[in-house]
């Protein structure tokens, strides 16, 4: 899907960082940024960039407020695009000011110099399964259903959620990834890159009609990267912050 969007040199690009109480690392990242220690010029943020942030569930909120405070006031100087992933959606309800795009809307054609990218969070083409309950859980209607229920039973439904994802392995490394990946998008996508996180492997794969970029998840060594013109024969530089 095509939105007209430039990529500009330098811009920082982050993937999940499943930013909370327990993974606080980003924070200190974006508050370089916001306070122009680090002046990147474009600011991608690639989904679950939250461990927990769902719009118009006020009670994903809390513990997210000092973030979301600083993305705002950065997306005033500097141009911020947000790919929603699987933990952090209906962000136009907490975010006035950032582009964001829905995981329908993804993934998204853009260039760079003379280069076609396709960007996405990574779970766009997933199973029928996994697009019911995505569909399901980002639905209005079903979390207007379910926000009251949660506040009746002390958030039971959102503390349950939070348990189990404290119990996921974010970063190891999944042996049939490259098979998986070369089947996936076999004839699918005509462009120079394809960049994608979620699943947090932190590859290059070089299929027949593209490059394909699977990004390293912040949340894993702090990892982000910075788009360059043509890098080690990629369009990244891996950083890390300490």
């Amino acid at each position: 899907m095509s939105h007209n969007l430039q990529i500009k040199e330098g811009a920082f690009v982050i993937a999940d960082a499943h930013y909370c109480k327990e993974r606080p690392q980003l924070l200190e990242l974006i508050k370089a940024i916001h306070s122009k220690k680090l002046q990147p010029p474009q600011l991608f943020l690639m989904g679950d960039i939250f461990d927990a942030l769902f719009g118009s569930i006020e009670h994903t909120y809390k513990d997210n407020m000092e973030m979301i405070k600083l993305l705002q006031e950065i997306a005033q100087t500097m141009e911020v695009i947000y790919f929603e992933g699987n933990h952090d959606f209906n962000l136009k309800a907490v975010f006035n000011n950032i582009q964001i795009f829905t995981i329908k809307q993804q993934p998204v054609l853009c260039s760079f110099e003379d280069k076609k990218i396709y960007l996405a969070h990574g779970d766009f083409d997933a199973p029928l399964g996994y697009q019911i309950y995505t569909s399901f859980i980002r639905n209005p209607l079903m979390l207007k259903i379910l926000k009251p229920l949660d506040n009746l039973f002390n958030h039971f439904i959102l503390n349950f959620v939070d348990n189990h994802l404290k119990k996921k392995e974010d970063c190891k490394e999944l042996d049939w990834f490259d098979d998986f990946i070369k089947n996936r998008f076999q004839n699918k996508y005509e462009c120079d890159f394809f960049l994608e996180g979620h699943f947090h492997q932190n590859k290059l794969l070089k299929l027949e009609k593209m490059s394909y970029i699977n990004l390293g998840a912040f949340a894993c060594n702090q990892r982000y990267f910075i788009v360059k013109s043509l890098h080690n024969n990629t369009i990244l530089e891996e950083k890390q912050f300490y």
